[in-house]
C-alpha cells in the first residue's frame, strides 16, 4: 500500500472566502465544489525543511509550490493584477525547471514551479 498522491492541502485563513476567491481568480485552484480543481499528472515533491532554512520567509512554517505551465505569461499575468513576482536565476535548475515566488493576501508564500520537460 502507498500514497498515490496529494489529496488536498488545507490551511487556516483570516478570511477564507476571500482567499479561495484570491486563489481560484489568479491561480485558478478551487473552481469545482469543495474547492477541488483538477490536475494534470506529474511529480509532486514532500520535502521537509530544516527549522532555520532560509528557502522563505521564517515567519512561516510553510510554502506552497504549484506546478505551472507557460510560467512567463502566468508571471505577466500576475503583474499585470498587481501582484509582486519575484524571480532569481539562482532558484532555476537544468533538468528540474524554473520558479518563480509570490504571496497571497495573507501573506502565504507560494513559489510557481515550471518542470523542465
Amino acid at each position: 500500500m502507498a500514497v498515490t498522491g496529494i489529496g488536498g492541502f488545507f490551511f487556516r485563513a483570516k478570511d477564507p472566502e476571500g482567499l479561495r476567491k484570491w486563489y481560484l481568480d489568479h491561480l485558478g485552484v478551487g473552481s469545482l465544489p469543495y474547492g477541488q480543481w483538477d490536475t494534470q499528472a506529474g511529480p509532486s515533491v514532500f520535502s521537509p525543511f530544516a527549522a532555520d532554512t532560509d528557502y522563505w520567509a521564517a515567519d512561516h512554517g510553510w510554502m506552497l509550490n504549484l506546478r505551472v505551465e507557460g510560467l512567463d505569461g502566468m508571471i505577466a499575468t500576475l503583474r499585470g493584477a498587481g501582484i509582486t513576482v519575484t524571480t532569481n536565476p539562482d532558484w532555476d535548475m537544468p533538468g528540474v525547471g524554473r520558479f518563480a515566488r509570490i504571496h497571497d493576501p495573507e501573506g502565504n508564500p507560494i513559489e510557481l514551479w515550471e518542470p523542465d520537460d
